[in-house]
């Protein structure tokens, strides 16, 4: 079996905390095959970039590099995140044009290739994550790596006269041409992306469903909706149930229901549009006043950022709005906590709550959706409601879908879900529960490996 390369932006180092869902699925193929995980050690270095630190962990490497101060900056903080992140998510309206970040993340990503290169064997199965490598496969080749290379894009796909928009588009995205497969997270992020080749990138769709670019390279678009590790979330959220934080909430409302929502703050997620939703449904539901109350939890994520900045202070005011006009000295409509938790206390909490919030603008597929459901008590669960911008909503057809926009369509699904009968929650919650245990994260790395080696 061929060694596997994983490479992304971040590293789950060992030791450190930071493993989610995705880590454990990559760690995973990486034990059962051995291999390498290369990315970027999270650290500026004080001079020039690119100073690699190694350790091994049983059959795994961990390969990771120090970037400089002023690299992070134009690459992580301005061409990946003020540019890149908003053009994906469809707001061209939030796209940073400049120049010089878009030549700093060329050029860190070619600094990725300069040290990766070297530590490659011929028979190697590489594996590149996400937005900030786009390029990285490319840049591979040009310098002689011929072994199977594939790319996966965790976020949203948008059409290609937004792809368009951006200057230079070609130089970027036809560097995809180079992977042997582009893996996406829905159908229609698939699609997309085989428009913009036809349109816009000189290439052609070919009647297997393969890909030919300009220069006549064959390679393969296709989707692997990615999945999470629906059976420890369970475990974990049934025995959450007895911690003293989750105690707490329970015994906080007082016999009322409760809503959550858990996001980072984000401008992707909708969180201001959900908040108005929440505020019609107070409005448009009077027969419910006082029996359900709604808990968004929104850790800050780059804070240092103007957009993400405003939207705080704009949730704030929102917040604060909703409450003077409806709160009762003895109830709080909306709690809207700015504070990290726990994954496990977060499990705790969506067991917890009656009706699951997510309804972002646009999301490559969003596993809160999906970790609300693998949370939920079997004998009662609670109902979800999704935004149909999420690639969860093309697996969860069993949720209460809205559009994010439609305030009142929200507010409706929100009373819906409140005063649905256990009958219908459980069936609804079953189905996707079934889905949820065949689509896992280990079968999303399988099936995508596979197709790589096919």
């Amino acid at each position: 079996m061929s060694r596997l390369v994983v490479v992304s932006n971040r590293v789950a180092v060992p030791g450190e905390s930071r493993a989610g869902g995705l880590a454990v699925g990559l760690l995973a193929a990486l034990k059962e095959r051995g291999g390498m995980w290369f990315g970027w050690s999270g650290k500026n270095a004080k001079d020039a970039s690119g100073t690699l630190h190694q350790q091994k962990d049983g059959d795994i490497e961990y390969v990771t590099m120090d970037l400089a101060k002023r690299d992070v900056d134009g690459y992580y903080n301005g061409f990946s995140n003020r540019t890149l992140w908003p053009l994906l998510h469809f707001r061209l309206d939030l796209v940073d044009y400049d120049r010089g970040t878009r030549e700093t993340y060329h050029k860190v990503n070619a600094l990725f290739a300069d040290k990766l290169a070297p530590l490659l064997r011929e028979d190697d199965i590489v594996w590149i994550h996400d937005y900030h490598l786009i390029p990285l496969g490319a840049m591979l080749r040009e310098r002689g790596i011929g072994c199977r290379i594939g790319f996966f894009l965790h976020i949203p796909m948008p059409s290609a006269d937004l792809l368009q928009a951006m200057p230079d588009h070609l130089r970027l995205f036809s560097s995809l041409y180079a992977y042997d497969l582009v893996g996406f997270q829905t159908q229609r992020d698939a699609d997309r992306f085989q428009t913009y080749l036809r349109l816009f990138g000189g290439g052609r769709v070919l009647d297997d469903g393969r890909l030919e670019a300009p220069g006549g390279r064959r390679f393969r678009a296709a989707a692997f909706p990615i999945g999470i590790d629906t059976g420890l979330i369970a475990r974990q959220a049934a025995t959450a149930a007895t911690k003293p934080s989750v105690k707490n909430l329970r015994s906080s409302l007082r016999d009322r229901q409760l809503a959550i929502g858990v996001d980072r703050l984000d401008y992707s997620k909708g969180l201001p549009e959900r908040f108005q939703g929440f505020e019609r449904y107070l409005e448009r539901h009077p027969d419910q006043r006082g029996s359900l109350t709604y808990l968004q939890i929104a850790p800050v994520s780059r804070g240092d950022v103007t957009e993400y900045r405003q939207l705080r202070s704009q949730l704030e005011q929102i917040a604060g709005h909703i409450n003077g006009g409806h709160a009762e000295p003895d109830w709080t409509p909306l709690r809207y906590v700015n504070q990290n938790f726990t994954h496990a206390t977060l499990t705790g909490f969506y067991r917890a709550a009656a009706v699951g919030l997510v309804t972002p603008l646009r999301d490559g597929m969003n596993l809160v959706a999906k970790e609300y459901v693998a949370s939920q008590d079997p004998d009662n669960p609670g109902v979800l409601v999704l935004s149909l911008l999420a690639g969860a909503a093309d697996e969860m057809k069993q949720a209460l879908l809205v559009n994010p926009h439609d305030l009142d369509g929200v507010a409706d699904a929100i009373a819906t879900a409140a005063t649905m009968s256990l009958r219908r929650r459980q069936e609804r919650w079953h189905a996707m529960m079934d889905h949820l245990r065949t689509y896992d994260i280990n079968h999303w790395r399988r099936s995508y490996l596979e197709a790589l080696e096919g």
